[in-house]
């Protein structure tokens, strides 16, 4: 009734008229001021529940150290320092024979990725079932190939117990009902996933920042990033705190992070580790999969850790991940290979340093006895434009966009943001005038260097043929 007369007065009497018009203008402007504020305090709430849960998550292990410091009877200083410093494959033979325990190891790994995360906040979150995972592969008869293995695990991938944030408010408050197919086998191989660590907000991001957990640093350089979106799996394992991280990746997700940390990282092809259980801010992206893969300070930990992943377990959980088992025979071999390398791709730029890493190791394995062929991807523009970025953002980006529904946006994906909400029509017309601006990139040297070999080295076909 009481708008029933707004209008009356509005229609009825010429005076009334526009205070009544600006009277209701201004209460709808109240009322959708106090909706927003309702519903950003709302996200508030949530953030800060998550963030003293985390807390207390940290306060938890901290006291589950400083007890079993407590219960070691000998010096540990010197031994911590020892375990820290052994390489993935040492540790897991001094694991099997039993010369170092399980929980000794755990502790100390548990201790240093509490440090390393004050410095760098790159553990979104410990997870305290480490413990009972630790009683259970105490009385296992069967020692797997990660015995006794500390291991850290991206935020996204599935764990009882805990959540999959994505670094988005709408995930908070749901813990994950099951272990995902990988870490069901993680565990089966008698590894002891202790760690969720920090990823960017909705993981599209080569930055590692999110609105609920904050911004994660490297620890090589505070000031720098540790890349994305694996960036808290990068900061952890370079500071010291983990020795194999789970990481994936889409377009650089794991590559990325590792180059800035200074680690060796892998991104197996799609469906090679089981995606069963990993959680995702946008699903059905057929054109370019993502893939979980390892992340360690050497090759031959990564070597180790798809032996370990790539087993009878794999498969039997998840029947979409082919059989076909780690390849010891070709791993091992000390045959000759024929390799092919390319220093661009003609689409991107690549600094001086990166090109000069890549003929750096084509020397080294020329020297090797290996056989180096140089080649070009092929069709690099008709890949990039319409195989990778129509198919990729064939929706305009909507899909991703309405992640952040009910989300306080992290300063840096705001450009992000802001580009893709950009009017249909807007666009077209940006590409109209900017479209005779780039219609030249990748400049023509860059295109001429990388669409042909070079005098030294030069062939025909398909490498590999």
């Amino acid at each position: 009734r009481g708008w029933e007369r707004i209008w009356v007065l509005m229609w009825a009497d010429p005076v009334l008229a526009p205070a009544a018009a600006l009277g209701l203008l201004c209460g709808s402007a109240v009322a959708v001021a106090v909706w927003k504020w309702l519903g950003e305090r709302q996200i508030q709430q949530k953030m800060e529940e998550a963030q003293r849960t985390r807390e207390e998550g940290v306060k938890k292990m901290a006291e589950a150290v400083r007890q079993f410091r407590e219960q070691v009877t000998h010096p540990c200083g010197a031994q911590t320092d020892a375990i820290l410093s052994l390489p993935l494959l040492e540790l897991a033979g001094r694991l099997q024979e039993g010369s170092l325990s399980p929980k000794t190891v755990l502790y100390t790994y548990i201790e240093k990725a509490l440090e390393v995360t004050q410095q760098t906040n790159c553990v979104r979150h410990f997870i305290p079932e480490c413990e009972e995972q630790l009683q259970e592969i105490q009385g296992q008869k069967e020692k797997g190939l990660l015995y006794g293995i500390p291991v850290s695990i991206k935020d996204h991938i599935g764990h009882k117990g805990q959540l999959s944030t994505c670094g988005l408010v709408q995930y908070l408050g749901t813990p994950e009902q099951e272990d995902s197919v990988l870490v069901k086998v993680l565990k089966r191989q008698g590894a002891i996933p202790f760690a969720k660590t920090n990823v960017p907000q909705s993981l599209f991001n080569y930055d590692c920042s999110n609105t609920i957990f904050g911004q994660t640093l490297n620890p090589l350089n505070h000031q720098k990033t540790p890349g994305g979106s694996s960036g808290g799996e990068g900061a952890l394992i370079a500071g010291g705190g983990s020795i194999l991280g789970i990481g994936s990746d889409v377009g650089g997700s794991i590559r990325l992070p590792s180059s800035f940390c200074g680690l060796c990282g892998l991104k197996p092809t799609a469906k090679r580790l089981s995606l069963s259980g990993v959680n995702g801010p946008v699903s059905g992206i057929l054109s370019v999969p993502s893939a979980l893969g390892p992340m360690a300070r050497d090759v031959d930990s990564l070597a180790l850790c798809m032996k370990a992943l790539l087993c009878e377990e794999m498969f039997r959980l998840d029947p979409t991940v082919p059989p076909i088992p780690f390849n010891e025979e070709v791993y091992s071999s000390s045959a000759p290979l024929r390799v092919g390398y390319y220093d661009t791709d003609g689409f991107f730029p690549l600094p001086p340093c990166m090109r000069r890493v890549v003929h750096e190791t084509r020397e080294a394995l020329q020297a090797a006895g290996h056989t180096l062929v140089p080649f070009s991807p092929l069709r690099i523009q008709y890949v990039m434009n319409e195989l990778f970025l129509k198919t990729f953002f064939a929706d305009g980006g909507r899909a991703w966009l309405d992640e952040f529904t009910g989300n306080i946006v992290d300063p840096s994906l705001k450009p992000q943001v802001t580009c893709y909400k950009i009017p249909r029509l807007v666009k077209k017309l940006l590409a109209l005038i900017l479209k005779p601006l780039v219609s030249s990139w990748p400049p023509a040297q860059s295109r001429e260097v990388s669409a042909r070999p070079s005098k030294e080295h030069t062939f025909t076909g398909i490498p590999g043929d």
